[in-house]
């Protein structure tokens, strides 16, 4: 394929396209080839081909001529940090690849680095089992709090973490929202969580407690009591690893870089895959001035996490100041750790002599005249592994096996301490980091075992004999908890208790804390952490719990048998029938009707011998209205007639077993004398509404709507006409004589019955 020439002084745009391609593909040395060609053809070196052509040898491997090519780009204008995004990603690939021996890509989902998770969470040790971990700080949950949306996070974390819930971004209701409000300041432990984690995990818990007062104390910057807190969490963790990088990084805030490295060496060594201990490392090292060895950090960070924008841009700005000092190129950018650096133009040799990608001659010479530098930086144990040294004919990757040159003992460590309580803390040092690997020459109590190697990690899994149903029972209903809420005072019940019990009173049953806004809102949410703990740990227990719930949800769902019974005034099938409901029974009774999904219940007047009359009409509730202090207002319409068969009581309301009422059909001649009937008194009952005055005619309408029309067929209904309930409900007669009515079976007796009521209204109306 033959290919355009270049224009007069500039490459040509067709082989820029291609080594572009080539990059893009994995063709690096391709790459560099096509742009090094270019580069020769021009009269005049081009700053943005050079700084490309590095990229491509950085990432082929050819680190000595990439940094060339970043040298020549320097020469002609300022270099960027952000300029040497490839070199980095290179090196950290080839610790990748080379020396931590991991895929290079990490996985679907894998988080980038080989502990997965938070680049700055805690290793798998330290993890807590799966259910009680917090989803903000993902360690065991330290003083859970419930919040609205049902999800328990520690409460630190809660106070922290905004209005929204990290599990489900469900926003906190504000007060006088008219739900179930929490404001920051109000989150109470939830107590049955809470005594869970006491029993289950108590040195644990403990210590979660401590850490969290050290991290308040970091905040409020009183540093030595901080410290304290984490030595004394030390002594009871189960796993320590996440307590000493914080120890670490709390120390390099108080500028005590050498325990800080001390702790984050340690870490380094028994955890290489996780990148915060890496991270706390190169915070010690840099504060210590010891920058080639603190750009080795920030590269295994990257290396095991090559998301992690933040450690690549730390490591591009010390390359940056290392490799091309001469310019001045980020002295002004460059964040606080990092700047009034002195200069490392003589680490340039020694890097470009260990880096031999193409084993010349010239490269061997460069090799031997750097040899007296390289031999100055001292090695530690930990650089035994030789991350950069060549496990490839044509790479040598000892390019920043740099360690720091002289090894502070543990009495320069201490002298450096503020108080000399926190002496005698870190010269024992036993209690503190028993589980990690620590440097020679610092002295040791407690043997060599380590997080990784510990044979069972009591925070993993939650003790089966430790697990009683007794921890999950409802105080309320003494069983087990079913639909378990936790009120905003830390306390917890069974949904349908803590609702029988608000109907009485808007209190917590146990504290007496003001609850009302759970009235209003009616939208309790679970606490999904304390059901799933049921769910796995109980199982038998909550089969039959769940046994019981369904026989009663069963009982109260027959509409024949115990049928509850609304005892206020008469109602009549088709017709609107607006109730307020105020009382605890009826409240209860309401909530049970919705809850078994019938919506139904019986309407009867009040009657002194039985308690209520034998005959009524069973209501559909259409929609509920909840007020804060309980009361509601129900919207219910007529379904059909019953007659009792008997009287009872359950929790306080009437109950009753019932059967149906329907009209006896007719046919042949009395079908056609009752449709004659049927349409005389329709037309009857159309004249009488019609005479009635203005605004007598706009409270009916107003109350009970338009009078239904006449149907064509009388009898389609069990119950009869629609018109005809509507206009006994308007007629002014009492309750009794409608009583009469409703429990006629005859449609003929009741237009009978009604047209004599029209002709008695229609005579005693005044003209």
């Amino acid at each position: 394929m033959e290919l355009g020439g270049a224009p007069s002084g500039g490459p040509c745009p067709e082989m820029l396209q291609v080594a572009e391609e080539a990059f893009r593909g994995g063709q690096f040395a391709l790459a560099a080839e096509i742009l090094g060609s270019q580069l020769a053809e021009l009269p005049q070196p081009e700053r943005g081909l050079l700084l490309r052509q590095g990229d491509a040898l950085a990432r082929a491997g050819r680190m000595a001529e990439a940094l060339e090519s970043y040298s020549a780009a320097a020469r002609l204008a300022r270099l960027r940090p952000e300029e040497l995004r490839e070199l980095a990603e290179s090196f950290a690939l080839t610790i990748r690849e080379k020396e931590l021996r991991l895929p290079a890509r990490p996985g679907p989902g894998g988080g980038g680095y080989a502990e997965g998770g938070d680049p700055l969470g805690d290793p798998a040790c330290c993890r807590p089992p799966e259910l009680l971990g917090c989803p903000l700080c993902l360690r065991l949950l330290c003083e859970p709090v419930t919040l609205h949306c049902g999800h328990t996070h520690c409460k630190r974390c809660a106070l922290h973490g905004g209005a929204e819930c990290a599990r489900c971004a469900a926003r906190r209701p504000a007060p006088g929202s008219g739900t179930a409000a929490q404001p920051p300041a109000c989150l109470r432990v939830n107590v049955v969580l809470g005594s869970l984690l006491e029993k289950w995990f108590p040195d644990e818990s403990r210590a979660r407690r401590l850490c969290a007062e050290g991290d308040a104390l970091w905040e409020r910057q009183e540093l030595a009591v901080a410290l304290e807190k984490y030595n004394e969490a030390l002594e009871l963790a189960s796993c320590k690893c996440s307590l000493i990088a914080q120890r670490a990084e709390l120390c390099t805030s108080m500028k005590n870089y050498q325990q800080a490295l001390y702790d984050a060496e340690a870490l380094c060594r028994n955890k290489p895959h996780w990148p915060k201990g890496h991270y706390v490392k190169a915070q010690a090292l840099s504060g210590l001035g010891r920058i080639e060895e603190a750009l080795k950090e920030f590269l295994y960070c990257v290396a095991l996490n090559p998301e992690w924008s933040s450690m690549k841009m730390e490591a591009q700005k010390i390359m940056c100041e290392m490799f091309f000092p001469a310019f001045e190129n980020v002295h002004d950018s460059l964040t606080a750790p990092f700047c009034n650096r002195t200069s490392y133009t003589r680490l340039k040799p020694a890097f470009l002599s260990s880096i031999n990608t193409q084993s010349s001659a010239e490269d061997v010479l460069a090799e031997e005249s750097s040899k007296e530098t390289i031999l100055r930086i001292t090695k530690t144990p930990s650089q035994e592994t030789g991350v950069f040294r060549n496990t490839d004919s044509s790479i040598s990757h000892h390019i920043l096996d740099l360690y720091f040159e002289d090894k502070k003992t543990l009495g320069t460590v201490l002298s450096n301490l503020p108080g000399a309580s926190l002496k005698r803390k870190f010269s024992s040092d036993v209690r503190d980091i028993q589980n990690l690997d620590v440097p020679s020459k610092i002295p040791r109590k407690d043997g060599n075992s380590t997080c990784a190697n510990s044979a069972a990690l009591p925070l993993k899994v939650i003790p089966a004999n430790l697990v009683d149903a007794s921890d999950f029972e409802c105080s309320l209903c003494m069983r087990l908890f079913y639909e378990p809420v936790a009120t905003r005072c830390g306390h917890t019940f069974c949904l349908k208790c803590l609702e029988r019990c608000m109907d009485h009173n808007p209190h917590c049953p146990l504290c007496k804390e003001e609850l009302s806004e759970f009235l209003a809102s009616r939208t309790y949410k679970k606490t999904i952490l304390t059901e799933e703990l049921i769910v796995r740990y109980l199982p038998e227990e909550l089969s039959e719990r769940k046994k019981v719930y369904d026989e009663e949800m069963k009982e109260l769902s027959n509409l024949n048998k115990d049928v509850p019974i609304f005892v206020c005034t008469m109602a009549f099938p088709t017709i609107p029938c607006p109730l307020h409901v105020f009382e605890p029974r009826y409240r209860l009774m309401i909530r049970r009707c919705m809850e078994t999904g019938t919506k139904q219940f019986g309407m009867c007047l009040a009657d002194e011998l039985k308690g209520f009359a034998d005959y009524g009409c069973m209501l559909e509730v259409r929609d509920v209205k909840f007020f804060p202090d309980g009361r509601s207002v129900v919207d219910t319409v007529g379904v059909r007639r019953f007659r009792v068969l008997s009287h009872g009581q359950r929790d306080g309301y009437n109950t009753a077993n019932i059967e149906y009422l329907e009209d006896k059909k007719v046919e042949g001649a009395e079908y056609e004398e009752l449709v004659r009937l049927h349409d005389s008194v329709y037309d009857q009952a159309v004249a009488w509404f019609t005479s009635l005055k203005d605004n007598m005619k706009a409270q009916i309408l107003n109350h009970f709507g338009s009078m239904p029309g006449k149907e064509p067929e009388p009898q389609s209904s069990p119950s009869g006409p629609a018109w005809y309930w509507w206009l006994l409900a308007v007629l002014p007669l009492e309750n009794r004589a409608q009583l009469a009515i409703l429990a006629m079976t005859s449609l003929k007796d009741r237009l009978i019955a009604i047209r004599r009521v029209l002709i008695f209204v229609t005579r005693k109306r005044p003209r």
